[in-house]
């Protein structure tokens, strides 16, 4: 399976993995936790999607510092909004950049999704609130409650396909609290409520149907 990692300047180092389908891409998904989730192609390849290019910035091994990358919460301790926006530009600028330079990957916003699990979940909501423009689409599975729907969300919202389990209730209740105020904002929205517990295999599982229902097969 064709893997591409390297090495980008932010954070004095930060490596970012490509996993690169046989075929011209089609759709992209931009994930955290690049450094596993990039694997999950394997899913979309056993699902027949179509060429689906996935670029995943690796996180930190301090689950801390990930929290603060991942999620703007609030404005006040324990978050660390300097640091969201300095992983912010990252993920939104280097990322996407080197994606277009070096892998010559620069699709359209309805075929171009931001995906995340747990604290992942938070980062692929707020770039998906945040930057309406770039990411069409938003796959969040299992999110924390750090970054929580703002009283007044923005005119033009992501399609956004969220699932969480049945055996962890506190990021279930996450997932529905958002899937409730995206519909009440008249947003495209799916919630799936699947058995199993936080981490576990439903998650990888929901991958390939989440890029189904966002970009056909």
């Amino acid at each position: 399976m064709p893997f591409i990692t390297e090495t980008l300047a932010y954070d004095g180092g930060r490596q970012v993995t490509a996993y690169v389908p046989a075929g011209p891409a089609t759709a992209v998904v931009f994930t955290g936790d690049g450094q596993s989730v990039a694997t999950w192609a394997e899913a979309l390849e056993a699902a027949a999607l179509p060429p689906t290019m996935i670029i995943g910035a690796h996180r930190v091994e301090d689950e801390t510092v990930r929290l603060h990358e991942y999620s703007p919460g609030p404005s006040t301790a324990p978050f660390d909004p300097p640091r969201f926006a300095a992983h912010e530009t990252f993920f939104v600028e280097d990322v996407r950049r080197w994606a277009a330079t070096r892998l010559g990957v620069s699709l359209p916003t309805s075929r171009t999704a931001v995906f995340g699990v747990s604290a992942g979940g938070e980062l692929a909501l707020a770039m998906g609130m945040r930057h309406p423009d770039i990411y069409g689409a938003v796959f969040c599975a299992s999110p924390g409650a750090g970054y929580q729907p703002p009283t007044v969300l923005p005119v033009r919202l992501p399609r956004t396909y969220l699932v969480a389990g049945t055996e962890e209730p506190f990021f279930l209740a996450n997932a529905t609290r958002w899937a409730d105020a995206l519909r009440a904002a008249d947003a495209d929205v799916v919630m799936a409520e699947r058995a199993g517990a936080h981490g576990g295999a439903f998650w990888k599982h929901e991958f390939p149907l989440m890029v189904a229902w966002a970009f056909g097969h």
